[in-house]
């Protein structure tokens, strides 16, 4: 154990990356390999008489009762789809994002929606005065009847206002600003966020009340105390979005009670964050007839089926090394995918630098999303457009074969509801029944679609 005090307090090291506690300090994290995060924390000192008297005894499996969780659907449509149909009694729901990204304006949102619906909704603050928040309530148009609002960091002073008030739903705005008095850190330390989210979900499930906890990202993009946090809470959202975009993606990562599968996508405008009801054609929307080095292609995020402008631009490269750009991409596909189109489609693209973007600030990790890459940079390279009329779907392997990929129904079926005619899928995907409308064209490589897909039979290679 740690040294240990007189006033019943141990000493210990936390590492303030990844919440590694050691009993001394250590320079370099062995979990995490962060140098220099070991913290000197003042911890209460565990006794067998602070161990209170078991409540619940084991049960055998076959006598545990099971019921249907109640779930509390949100008025946000796209809200409810991420969270798997709405909340679930007593969940805690982590919600974190880059700064301004606008979580507080989302649960702001929820709360007041919610409160409109006939639930009391109480929404803590530890970062912004009542006035402030008032001042963003008027700017979304919010009232306010049945929303209470608390601008407190005392966990203490929370949880007693939360039994007196008893509310339908909770909103802590954000973890790292709430605090517990009798631990010798400062508030938004791993021990302090971590012993906070474990009260509140202690209060929670015991109360069946959901709560929203709203938690800040490091530089790096993960969620300030990541390992901590995401294992005690049920749900974590990510809101995601490009700074110079409009549109927020809401992306479910950890989900005890749905899948992790789904996204929503919503608008940031002046009343707010405005649910997208037809994402594809949002997407699609500034695209122009026949423009060099961009395809559209049919992708999913979760069991929806988006269509997604995928733009590329090739050019001498300047210095002696060519540059890879990849927005929107993962940029190991983008290497992979250049090399193929210069070894096996024969593509002189050594010398040039290649930019690949995804419009829209959408993210894609999945391979479908392979051939349109490739297109769009043969369409630059060869600066003949892609043909207008033409969405593209498939991987691409190492040696410039298309290989099938999964729901391929609901890709075409999507791509034909937004006026797409001509559609290049890999030869080895099974018989699919497409819309009247558009036409499949099964190809079996990457020379074959580039020879198909450019405008005019222009770019044969």
């Amino acid at each position: 154990m740690g040294k240990s005090g007189k006033s019943g307090t141990r000493t210990i090291f936390i590492c303030q990356h990844c919440g590694k506690e050691s009993l001394k300090w250590l320079g370099r994290c062995p979990n995490c390999h962060e140098w220099n995060s070991f913290v000197e924390t003042k911890v209460p000192a565990t006794t067998p008489s602070d161990i209170s008297t078991l409540e619940n005894p084991p049960q055998e499996l076959s006598q545990v009762v099971t019921a249907v969780s109640d779930r509390l659907p949100l008025p946000l449509a796209e809200f409810n789809r991420v969270l798997g149909g709405g909340l679930v009694s007593g969940s805690l729901v982590l919600i974190s994002g880059d700064p301004g990204i606008g979580k507080s304006t989302l649960l702001l949102q929820v709360s007041a929606l919610v409160a409109q619906a006939g639930g009391k909704v109480i929404y803590v603050s530890g970062e912004e005065t009542l006035p402030q928040i008032r001042l963003r309530a008027e700017r979304l148009g919010i009232t306010g009847e049945r929303l209470y609002l608390l601008a407190e960091t005392d966990l203490h002073v929370i949880l007693s206002h939360l039994e007196r008030l008893a509310p339908s739903l909770v909103v802590i705005d954000s973890i790292q600003a709430v605090y517990l008095p009798e631990l010798d850190t400062a508030a938004g330390s791993i021990t302090q966020v971590r012993e906070c989210t474990l009260r509140l979900m202690h209060w929670a499930k015991l109360r069946a009340v959901p709560t929203f906890i709203a938690g800040h990202v490091t530089k790096d993009g993960a969620i300030a105390g990541p390992r901590v946090l995401e294992h005690i809470v049920d749900v974590v959202l990510y809101l995601e979005g490009e700074p110079f975009s409009a549109y927020r993606l809401l992306r479910g990562v950890k989900n005890r009670f749905g899948s992790t599968n789904e996204v929503g996508v919503f608008e940031m405008k002046e009343q707010g964050l405005i649910e997208v009801d037809n994402p594809s054609k949002a997407f699609l929307s500034q695209r122009w007839g026949e423009a060099i080095g961009s395809t559209v292609v049919p992708t999913l995020e979760g069991t929806r089926p988006l269509l997604v402008e995928i733009q590329a631009l090739t050019t001498p490269t300047a210095f002696g090394l060519p540059r890879r750009t990849a927005n929107g991409v993962d940029f190991g596909r983008l290497l992979l995918i250049t090399a193929v189109l210069t070894k096996r489609v024969g593509l002189k693209l050594g010398n040039q630098d290649i930019i690949a973007n995804v419009t829209g600030g959408l993210r894609i990790g999945e391979p479908a999303a392979d051939l349109g890459i490739a297109l769009s940079i043969a369409s630059s390279f060869r600066d003949v457009a892609v043909d207008p009329s033409l969405v593209a779907v498939g991987e691409v392997g190492l040696s410039g074969e298309l290989r099938a990929v999964s729901q391929l129904d609901r890709r075409v079926a999507e791509a034909a509801r937004l006026g797409f005619n001509r559609c290049l899928v890999p030869k080895t995907s099974a018989r699919i029944s497409a819309p009247k409308n558009i036409k499949p064209i099964p190809v079996s490589t990457l020379r074959e679609a580039i020879r198909v897909g450019l405008v005019r039979g222009h770019g044969n290679v």
